[in-house]
């Protein structure tokens, strides 16, 4: 069975991991597809922090993930079909956009899953970014308070 789940993984952190460790617990094989830059602006209005390269070595390095696949196009249909996926596991903000439609038919029409998931409440990257930023204009509030 492979499992197929997809994302930006930037700022790798605990609600990865926990996601691609329960993606392991579906299927013998996980297979990651890691957004290119140019995907993630054509629905985020910020580039990733980590340059794509590095997020998919890391996302390499972890013992629970098997495949890892840059993907360039806002489109999934051509993973399924290159890694033969069993079951797509998608977030809670899966939503109804095209792309999205296209992939759920076709593996509907093929007796395939798709899987929605809740995300880890416990962190994401937006949320590390912005203590990270917060943290930062508190140190120059400080260092400008004192001086």
């Amino acid at each position: 069975m492979v499992v197929y789940t997809v994302g930006t993984f930037d700022l790798l952190h605990v609600g990865h991991l926990a996601l691609l460790e329960h993606c392991g617990t579906l299927g013998n094989t996980v297979a990651v597809g890691v957004a290119s830059d140019r995907v993630v602006n054509s629905y985020k209005p910020n580039l990733p922090v980590i340059p794509l390269d590095q997020r998919a070595e890391m996302l390499k390095a972890l013992r629970c993930v098997d495949i890892v696949r840059p993907y360039h196009e806002l489109e999934y249909v051509s993973a399924c079909k290159e890694l033969n996926v069993d079951i797509f596991v998608v977030g809670e903000d899966w939503g109804r956009k095209p792309h999205n439609l296209e992939v759920e038919a076709y593996l509907k029409s093929r007796g395939k899953k798709i899987i929605q998931v809740l995300y880890n409440t416990r962190t994401s990257s937006t949320r590390i970014k912005r203590h990270t930023i917060s943290q930062s204009h508190r140190e120059k509030y400080l260092e400008e308070a004192v001086a």
